[in-house]
């Protein structure tokens, strides 16, 4: 099936972003968009025994997500979009093999395999399980990562400046968030004094540097500081359980396939015991969390598609930098916050700079671009 051209899959960007809801999207527009991307992606074929024909160049991307999931499609979209402007037309030139594997590992192996077996001549992959596993299959094709944090302590990389081997992309994390994230729970009234913070052991092997950089930042905020290792929804609601009991406590939820898949239970378990929480993605302020800071992820997918088009075009991998994030966002749910009684300043370090509605308050913030380090 011939699958839609860039152009008719990408909503304008928007400037600046539209009014907000409850759950900090802008209603049936984006629905609709999304819808259309879900289905024009799941409609291609899953697998292919034959080399791409003629001229037409072959990339495989390996997702973290399920196929259904709005912030994957708009993922997709993003990196469509950026390949787009580079004069690549999935259907013309390029061919491009989705594999969706959610949170299941069995599935990223099994994917990755699949994918480097249609031989492709770059790989890209979201998040950390996706290079993991495509690592596992090759040393050889180039491999381009979105969203992952600590490439070189994973050792998906040598380092930021010189990756060296088949291994490069754009990093989720940069150091001082970490401070960021503790600053912004001590900053709401009444402020949290004990501070989870929530990751799966699995999924985010790079809790181990975050934790040391929050840890580093704690005690000029008065901030007592623990690790919450969960694997499932019980041992959530177990640790926070213990939280709520210890008084003024809160939470930083790590960025992670698990506790993307586990959002809506993570989030109803913080209401449900009053509990703060502050994410490093957005989607979990849009789906009711109180409030989160990191990266544009979109942005990182779009700049994912400049590595794809340099590495088609002759470069290689371990001659690409590493980038840092460059964007970042702020989103705070004032219906959340409301319910949980607890009050966020007017000018919250960081401080929004743009204001949508009662409801949500969103801000993106741009840095130099730097090449790593």
């Amino acid at each position: 099936m011939r699958v839609p051209a860039p152009s008719s899959l990408i909503a304008p960007s928007p400037q600046p972003s539209p009014p907000m809801g409850a759950r900090g999207f802008p209603g049936a527009t984006r629905r609709t968009f999304l819808a259309g991307i879900a289905a024009a992606l799941a409609s291609r074929p899953l697998a292919a025994s034959a080399q791409p024909q003629g001229g037409m160049r072959r990339v495989g991307v390996l997702m973290n997500r399920v196929s259904n999931d709005a912030e994957g499609q708009a993922l997709a979209a993003a990196f469509i979009q950026g390949l787009g402007t580079l004069r690549w037309k999935e259907g013309a030139n390029l061919r491009i093999d989705w594999r969706w594997a959610g949170s299941d590992p069995a599935l990223f192996e099994r994917y990755a395999a699949e994918l480097v077996a249609l031989g492709p001549e770059v790989l890209v992959g979201q998040g950390s399980p996706s290079v993991e596993a495509l690592r596992h299959q090759t040393s050889a094709i180039p491999i381009v990562f979105g969203l992952v944090i600590d490439p070189v302590g994973q050792g998906f990389v040598e380092s930021l400046t010189r990756p060296g081997g088949n291994v490069t992309g754009f990093g989720l994390y940069d150091p001082p968030m970490a401070g960021k994230w503790a600053q912004m729970l001590t900053q709401l009234t009444p402020p949290v004094a004990h501070m989870a913070v929530l990751f799966n052991p699995a999924t985010a092997p790079y809790a181990g540097q975050i934790l040391r950089n929050i840890e580093q930042a704690a005690p000029s905020l008065g901030l007592a500081v623990r690790a919450a290792p969960v694997n499932d929804d019980a041992e959530v609601e177990a640790m926070m359980v213990e939280l709520a009991r210890d008084g003024r406590g809160g939470l930083l939820v790590l960025l992670s396939a698990f506790t993307v898949a586990h959002r809506d239970a993570i989030i109803a378990l913080c209401a449900r015991h009053g509990l703060p929480a502050v994410y490093a993605y957005r989607l979990f302020a849009a789906a009711g969390g109180l409030m989160s800071y990191g990266v544009d992820p979109n942005d990182q997918f779009r700049r994912a598609a400049d590595y794809v088009d340099r590495i088609l075009k002759g470069a290689k991998p371990s001659d690409l930098p590493v980038q840092n994030p460059t964007k970042f966002e702020l989103v705070i749910n004032l219906k959340t916050a409301k319910a949980l009684g607890v009050t966020v300043p007017p000018s919250p370090s960081p401080a929004p700079t743009w204001s949508s509605n009662e409801a949500t308050r969103r801000t993106q913030r741009q840095r130099p671009f730097p090449r790593g380090g």
